[in-house]
């Protein structure tokens, strides 16, 4: 899309304003943004994504198994670990090299980490989708579903329009954003060679971060297919797809020129939509849910869908729904709503439900509950959180600070001029069975999914400033100590690093149980009598905050083992080599077998986030810490491990953490 501007981003801003027609809120309309610098102005001087030595990566990954394994699996790791670095591992890592030099466009894990995503059989909601509810709209003239949606919807439209042009602000990481994120640096950055904008930027303490996943944001649907998926996209999109009680809608929201509709325009036909669907009944073959089943089961399913009934079926679906925009699920008054002391029936339904009103294939759905209640729930196989966190802030900053419609706006009058289309399928027997099948498959998967919420006040970010301590390792350790006291043990821990300070860079994994974290855990549950006083605990508490910054700088700089080793054996099957057996150890088997998975996302638009358990027996533990509060949502299956368990010990452990740092001297 770079290809597209042409002309200086102030000229192009200049001759958007010019083009369109006046709203009351100004005459830029079209673009939420206008950068002086080209969205991607750094892409071509990012660095490129490193390949970590073998013997580091060696080194790396016998200390991060140490904890989780006994002292005879160790010793047998060991082992294994120096005949794969003298043997099998060194000509694997001499061809990822030698593959490596031949791609410089790209990165070392962009294909092996496409073909993991787009080769996995496993239903993507619960599994791959996660969810980001984004706080509400306290405004009353602001709060309905329908102006709500209208924004959010208006918002993303102009979002899309910048990213398109160039005229989106690129993404970079201001390290003291006082100083870099000014005019004065992007005055210097004009004139600084491409070549080296990147290289220039870090001279300011800013760090440009990969965009290329921002491309297929929009327009993007993820189509099954037998054994593994397929991406595709249409930018010339002109529509959206808007679901309600499991019917489906095209909602034209571009004019024949590309051009974002009016407002009040957009607002009349989304109230077009919640007026039909009115008038008729819920889906009786919701075929949304579709979307919920096996990547296989719904691959047979969509091809008799699309080849076998009819061929308006192929047409609806490839032309309609496949290349829409996005996806907004506008959920009706039976589904719940947001409850502040009871968040999990709302967090649970936008997160999986019964799946009859989402369309899980499209890069990006916007949901709104029926209260106004808004969230992304998004496909991950072709993107990560950086890239779906700023079109997040960005549209919920924007509905805050220039929302586009109210309750007062007259909604414009319509046309009968097909801007507004039922998607009506031709439906048979056996589609209405899997379509019954997947329903029913995903209502007993949702039956034994387990959500339990956590608030603790008195570990925040403030109280660990204070306290001189990071809040990530306090929080990783509290989650190692909550697993400790649950389950007596320690396990595989998943905490995903962003690599996006590289070209095509995806994440990198942090192993957040470490000796230290151990060490910790071990004393603090002695008894009294014998456990060491606060000040020896808060040195343990010290050392891992240590170990867990270095580990949070290597993976941030693609210096972590995970990926290296996933590449290697990505290589060893592309080559029809035999897997090297360090891949059948207890050690790697272990280490990936993700039994607490965790992720957070920083952000002030963010009301909440949560995605599934990774393995049957695991945790997923989406976690926030804010200036006033800590909290966590975990996710788990009954009869598999007791989540509630885990937040009732999870609380224990912030209370005897925040115990040893107040009691310490330091």
């Amino acid at each position: 899309m770079r290809g597209i501007l042409l002309q200086s981003p102030k000229k192009l801003c200049t001759q958007a304003v010019r083009s369109v027609t006046s709203t009351p809120q100004g005459t830029d309309y079209q673009y939420m943004q206008c950068s002086k610098l080209p969205t991607m102005y750094f892409q071509r001087s990012l660095p490129r994504l490193p390949i970590p030595t073998l013997d580091k990566t060696c080194e790396r990954f016998l200390s991060a198994v140490q904890p989780i394994l006994n002292a005879d699996e160790f010793a047998a790791t060991q082992k294994v670990i120096k005949e794969f670095h003298q043997g099998e591992g060194m000509d694997l890592h001499a061809k990822l090299k030698q593959n490596d030099l031949n791609n410089k466009h790209t990165s070392y894990i962009s294909e092996p980490w496409f073909d993991m995503y787009l080769s996995d059989r496993a239903p993507l909601p619960l599994n791959y989708n996660p969810l980001l509810i984004m706080k509400h709209d306290t405004r009353p003239e602001y709060r309905s579903q329908l102006v709500r949606a209208t924004n959010l919807v208006v918002s993303s439209l102009r979002f899309w329009n910048s990213l398109k042009v160039d005229l989106l602000e690129p993404e970079i990481f201001h390290l003291n954003a006082k100083k870099s994120d000014t005019p004065q640096f992007r005055q210097w950055m004009r004139i600084a060679p491409t070549a080296f904008a990147t290289y220039v930027a870090y001279v300011f303490k800013a760090f440009p971060l990969d965009m290329s996943q921002y491309n297929r944001l929009f327009g993007t649907s993820r189509i099954p297919q037998m054994d593994k998926d397929l991406l595709v996209q249409n930018i010339d999109s002109k529509h959206i797809i808007v679901m309600r009680r499991g019917n489906l809608y095209a909602v034209d929201v571009l004019n024949q020129n590309g051009q974002i509709e009016q407002p009040s325009v957009i607002l009349a036909r989304l109230q077009a939509v919640l007026s039909l669907d009115n008038k008729r009944n819920a889906a009786e073959v919701p075929l949304g849910v579709l979307t919920t089943g096996s990547r296989n089961d719904w691959a047979r399913t969509r091809q008799h869908l699309v080849k076998n009934i009819s061929e308006k079926n192929g047409k609806l679906i490839e032309n309609e729904v496949d290349k829409a925009l996005f996806c907004l699920c506008l959920d009706s008054e039976e589904d719940p709503i947001y409850n502040d002391d009871n968040q999990i029936p709302l967090i649970k339904n936008f997160l999986a439900g019964e799946g009859k009103n989402r369309w899980f294939d499209k890069s990006i759905s916007l949901l709104v509950g029926a209260d106004g209640t808004a969230a992304v729930n998004f496909e991950h196989s072709w993107g990560d959180g950086v890239a779906v966190l700023r079109y997040f802030n960005e549209i919920y900053k924007e509905t805050l600070q220039r929302p586009f419609v109210s309750s007062a706006t007259i909604p414009e009058s319509l046309n009968n001029d097909h801007s507004v289309r039922s998607l009506n399928f031709d439906i048979d027997d056996k589609l209405r069975a899997d379509v019954a099948l997947a329903s029913s498959k995903n209502s007993d998967v949702m039956e034994t999914l387990n959500m339990d919420m956590l608030r603790y006040s008195h570990i925040n970010k403030l109280s660990c400033k204070k306290y001189g301590v990071s809040p990530d390792s306090i929080m990783q350790l509290s989650f190692q100590l909550a697993y400790k006291l649950a389950f007596n043990s320690y396990v595989g821990t998943y905490e995903s690093c962003s690599t996006a300070a590289f070209r095509h860079g995806r994440t990198e994994t942090m192993r957040p149980c470490t000796i230290p974290t151990k060490n910790f855990c071990e004393a603090i549950l002695k008894p009294t009598n014998s456990r060491p006083d606060s000040n020896e605990l808060r040195t343990m508490i010290d050392k891992c905050s240590t170990v867990h910054g270095n580990l949070t700088k290597e993976a941030a700089m693609g210096q972590g083992f995970d990926r290296h080793l996933f590449a290697l054996k990505h290589e060893a099957v592309k080559q029809n080599k035999t897997i090297p057996e360090l891949y059948n150890t207890e050690a790697y088997r272990k280490i990936n077998y993700n039994i607490i998975s965790t992720s957070t996302l920083s952000s002030d638009a963010l009301l909440a986030g949560s995605f599934g358990p990774v393995v049957q027996d695991g945790l997923g533990v989406g976690y926030s810490i804010q200036n006033a509060e800590c909290g966590a949502i975990v996710s788990s299956y009954k009869n598999q491990r007791n989540g509630k368990h885990f937040v009732d010990c999870l609380g224990q452990a912030f209370s005897e953490i925040h115990k040893t740092l107040d009691a310490s001297k330091k």
